[in-house]
């Protein structure tokens, strides 16, 4: 499906336990509609505990298109159950982070990026996975899964992205450096050794955290997984590396080790637990791959955050 005027299916799933979706659960499907999309089955999901289910069956259906309301952790859950399919995934950005739709550009308005899956084109792009498990942007241990721990609903939903900053704040005072080993089966670098860490992370996308930036030169549609490991340092220096991560350039830090690869083993002792795009969903020892154009996406039709390459690799315009 090249175009959404093409769908003959169209199901939309809005989780309405994300920051926005309560609000957004009627309002979502009217802009739908107006702007021309032939929705044909809708799914409002009150609790999180409904929501895989829901999703796990709406993708067995086969729709053209799948419209997807919520936070980042929602859209890679999807974004895995319809990886490899000929489903397109259209989404609305109704999270705190919503660092998917900053990637691809889709605008933060409802109305907009409603516009954007009646107008747009269509992407094909990467897919992260963690233990097979889905990430779109960034897997992470360390300092990271402290911050998620500490990210209540509560305060993502009164101060919206500020609420990053607190949670960071928190995680940091409690924070305790650990070790952890990086293998690389594909032999692309010598095993890695590393002790003192704060966090290590492995990018699938461009950015994360509510607009930090995995590396000055990371996509989502490069076929490689963007790994860097900080070490522990006085808080001066963290406090230098924070300032860095909007533009990626704290890559260059000498307390940041920085690598790309496609596959990738995280082992560390004793086992910790792994944050998949604002979701801890499973834990060391993890083995990380990148699933090559495994998802088709609706962006803007001036989005340059991925091409459409199609089945002979080629990069063209959808």
């Amino acid at each position: 499906m090249k175009s959404v005027r093409d769908a003959r299916s169209v199901a939309v799933v809005i989780n309405a336990a994300s920051r926005r979706g309560a609000a957004a659960a009627t309002s979502a499907v009217d802009h739908l509609k107006q702007a021309g999309v032939p929705v044909t089955a809708v799914h409002p999901v009150t609790s999180g505990a409904e929501l895989t289910g829901v999703l796990d069956r709406v993708a067995a259906e086969q729709h053209d298109l799948v419209v997807v309301g919520g936070g980042d952790g929602t859209v890679s859950y999807a974004a895995g159950l319809l990886a490899g399919s000929d489903t397109v995934l259209g989404v609305l950005p109704l999270g705190t982070a919503n660092d998917l739709a900053r990637t691809l550009e889709i605008p933060n308005g409802l109305a907009e990026a409603c516009a954007v899956i009646s107008d747009g084109k269509v992407v094909d792009i990467d897919l992260g996975r963690a233990n097979g498990q889905p990430f779109l942007n960034v897997a992470s241990v360390g300092l990271s899964v402290g911050v998620t721990q500490a990210l209540s609903p509560g305060l993502k939903r009164r101060i919206g992205p500020l609420a990053y900053g607190v949670a960071t704040v928190q995680a940091y005072a409690r924070h305790r450096p650990f070790r952890a080993r990086l293998e690389f089966p594909d032999g692309d670098h010598p095993t890695l050794e590393l002790e003192d860490l704060l966090q290590v992370a492995v990018g699938n996308g461009r950015h994360y955290g509510g607009g930090n930036t995995v590396s000055p030169m990371a996509g989502i549609d490069d076929h490689t997984l963007d790994i860097y490991a900080i070490l522990a340092a006085p808080l001066r220096e963290h406090v230098k590396i924070a300032r860095l991560l909007k533009d990626g350039s704290f890559v260059d830090h000498d307390r940041v080790y920085h690598l790309e690869t496609r596959n990738v083993r995280l082992v560390t002792h004793p086992s910790m637990p792994v944050n998949l795009d604002g979701e801890i969903a499973t834990e060391t020892s993890t083995d990380f791959s990148v699933q090559r154009n495994a998802v088709h996406v609706v962006v803007p039709q001036g989005s340059t955050g991925a091409t459409f390459e199609g089945p002979s690799g080629t990069a063209c315009q959808a």
